[in-house]
């Protein structure tokens, strides 16, 4: 994978076989802090937590230990298990770190839906990266975003199950407690920069947030490592890990 991998460990956070992660740390003891990763894929099962892995072996060169999240997902696993599975990942992320005597600052990076399911999940975290994320379910339904992903995913409209939406949706959530990261480009067509501006509307003025908007950047090459954006993103990451372990 990388030649400063010290080795990958799978662990299982769950009975059903996409419900396990894989960590790995640096070859160095010491690692900057863990970067959680949560895939997108608009709720499909066909997208896998695969796509993560050119942004966990820069990481991991970086000197990160990295855990790449996979969950449950489709219409057959309906809400609330994808988040609830991602709660499960962080917390057996957590506690392996414990056992292995590395707890360290703990930043969870999802893109997509994986932006969605770790801005619900961010009081479990250290501070949170947001990739293009999902803000607003009901928004991707009244849009017909991802090739009609809502509606496939959760087999009803939003005046149908209010609640779920609401649920699903980190813009109808109290802000986040953690330092947060927003990331979009002006070019995503599959979850428009529109959403993270209402989002960060919603937020308010105490939430600690930093946005990047990048021009020429779409919706899949915002998890590419060698696009023109990733390097102050690990900045950010970096520097979050850096002022936690400072205090």
């Amino acid at each position: 994978m990388t030649q400063k991998q010290q080795g990958s460990q799978v662990l299982s956070y769950g009975g059903h076989p996409d419900q396990r992660i894989t960590l790995v740390h640096p070859q160095d003891q010491s690692s900057r802090g863990t970067a959680v990763l949560v895939h997108g894929g608009y709720w499909r099962q066909r997208i896998t937590a695969a796509v993560m892995q050119p942004m966990l072996e820069d990481l991991l060169q970086a000197g990160w230990s990295v855990a790449n999240v996979e969950y449950r997902r489709g219409p057959e696993h309906a809400w609330p298990m994808p988040s609830s599975d991602v709660a499960a990942a962080i917390r057996l992320v957590r506690s392996t770190l414990r056992d292995q005597g590395r707890e360290q600052h703990v930043v969870l990076v999802g893109h997509s839906v994986g932006g969605q399911l770790a801005l619900l999940n961010a009081d479990l975290a250290d501070s949170v990266v947001g990739l293009a994320p999902v803000t607003d379910a009901a928004k991707v339904f009244e849009e017909d975003l991802g090739d009609s992903a809502a509606i496939e995913y959760f087999r009803k409209s939003p005046v149908e199950i209010p609640g779920i939406y609401r649920q699903a949706s980190p813009c109808a959530q109290p802000a986040p407690v953690v330092p947060v990261l927003l990331v979009h480009g002006r070019d995503d067509d599959r979850v428009p920069l529109e959403h993270t501006e209402q989002y960060i509307r919603s937020l308010g003025e105490i939430a600690q947030y930093t946005t990047m908007i990048h021009p020429r950047l779409d919706h899949f090459g915002i998890i590419a490592p060698e696009q023109h954006h990733w390097d102050a993103v690990r900045d950010w990451m970096d520097q979050s890990s850096a002022s936690a372990r400072a205090e």
